[in-house]
């Protein structure tokens, strides 16, 4: 996590180099915080730098993980600090923000997790070292950097009935298709337009990376050493995963892998990956799922009604419903969905029936808990939990958890792309300087 700087604060921050400039002392100037990165309109500076690399240190020493070279991971937590400012500036320029209200309700909940008050986790924080300010920042930049990913990729995943079918099909005929793996990745990228010159320096990193293997260094250090993947600092794991929730190419590889073997490197649009399956078990279908009886109230945006506006629309209702007024007639006079003559109901909803935004926050409510104002593509919602109860779905169970499996591997898929697209088409400028 990491705190940005604004556009605005960005030049804020550049008058008040050029004006200390003139008037300090060559001594003072060695000890401001430098910039090390131009990323488009946004920079990365020293002390984030340091920063992150400090977290990230601790992070990998606790879970008892092999550090790589200061140098290398450097050069991997720099890279991370432009793909974060890359996505924070796209959100921004393209209107989504966290307020101070939503804020303040995640991190009472991040509190509640940990079984402590706010009070208390803010004390928690402080005993380590960290400040709360800065902690309260980096999960904002979080939950911006989420939503951005739910509007650009996943919300734009859709899976036909087709798929379902063909899915269901071939997982039949498919050894090992029921089975779970416990995967970890590494990825050498290579540029979407790749040339032979690209192409040749990647496979020999990948050939250094097998002789570092065959000497005896972990995948988990050659992961944070020469990955390019999003989790390469985090020994490349994706945890337990369907056969059918990966790229059918990495299906391929690990289904004869022995546990702890490596596989052989194998290359697909984004370039050179090696996996090490860690562990396998058996797959077993489940019938039973869990259903949600929920109702909602919906106000679109368009060109006559802005966000904000139907956002203080949306929010005086909730205040008129909180204050007696039932919640269906609310949504019969106001909604502008199609179950508004049904009072909002929308009856049972299964799992990933609603988009992701929708479905977290109406898992996170109680019975009968009305939620804040919800940013969905449809617009804004506020969304009320009537029943919950667990239903064996018989066949259809079997074709949720195929619609799950295929979203869950073609969102990944799409993202990776879309970070990789990202990062190829951005202005970066490196002024980083080997004093480490």
């Amino acid at each position: 996590m990491k705190l940005t700087h604004s556009i605005a604060a960005i030049g804020l921050l550049f008058g008040m180099i050029a004006n200390n400039q003139l008037f300090a002392k060559p001594a003072d100037i060695e000890k401001m915080d430098r910039i090390i990165a131009v990323v488009d309109q946004s920079v990365v500076t020293e002390q984030e730098l340091i920063d992150r690399m400090k977290s990230i240190t601790s992070q990998i020493e606790k879970r008892g993980g092999e550090l790589p070279a200061k140098d290398v991971l450097q050069k991997q937590v720099l890279e991370r600090l432009i793909v974060d400012s890359l996505q924070l500036q796209l959100a921004a320029q393209t209107g989504i923000k966290v307020d101070d209200g939503q804020l303040d309700k995640t991190l009472e909940r991040i509190a509640e997790q940990n079984k402590l008050s706010l009070a208390e986790f803010k004390k928690v924080l402080q005993a380590d070292g960290v400040s709360f300010i800065k902690f309260r920042e980096d999960i904002r930049s979080e939950i911006t950097l989420s939503r951005l990913r739910e509007r650009e990729v996943d919300n734009r995943v859709t899976i036909s009935e087709g798929e379902v079918d063909n899915y269901l099909t071939t997982q039949a005929s498919r050894t090992g298709e029921q089975d779970d793996f416990d995967i970890s990745h590494i990825l050498i990228r290579l540029p979407e337009d790749a040339t032979p010159e690209d192409i040749q320096k990647a496979r020999t990193k990948t050939e250094e990376m097998l002789k570092a293997l065959d000497g005896g260094m972990s995948f988990s250090e050659a992961s944070a050493t020469y990955s390019d993947a999003p989790n390469a600092l985090d020994g490349g794991g994706l945890g337990w995963r369907n056969a059918s929730q990966v790229p059918p190419a990495f299906f391929e590889a690990v289904k004869t892998l022995a546990v702890g073997a490596v596989s052989p490197p194998f290359r697909s649009q984004s370039g050179i990956h090696i996996l090490k399956l860690n562990d396998r078990r058996t797959g077993a279908s489940s019938l039973v799922v869990n259903q949600t009886h929920v109702r909602h109230i919906l106000l679109k945006q368009s060109e006559v009604v802005s966000e904000s506006e139907a956002k203080r629309k949306i929010e005086g209702i909730k205040e008129r419903i909180e204050n007696g007024t039932k919640f269906e007639e609310m949504a019969r006079q106001y909604s502008e969905d199609g179950s508004a003559s049904n009072g909002g109901d929308l009856g049972w909803v299964n799992p990933g029936d609603t988009v992701p935004a929708f479905e977290k926050e109406m898992n996170s409510l109680g019975l009968g808990e009305i939620s804040p104002p919800v940013l969905t593509p449809f617009g804004w919602h506020i969304i009320q939990v009537l029943e919950r109860r667990e239903q064996d779905m018989s066949k259809e169970a079997a074709r949720l958890k195929a619609r799950q499996e295929i979203r869950a591997r073609k969102a990944e898929e799409a993202y990776n792309d879309w970070i990789r697209e990202l990062r190829d088409k951005a202005y970066v400028e490196m002024r980083l300087e080997d004093k480490f």
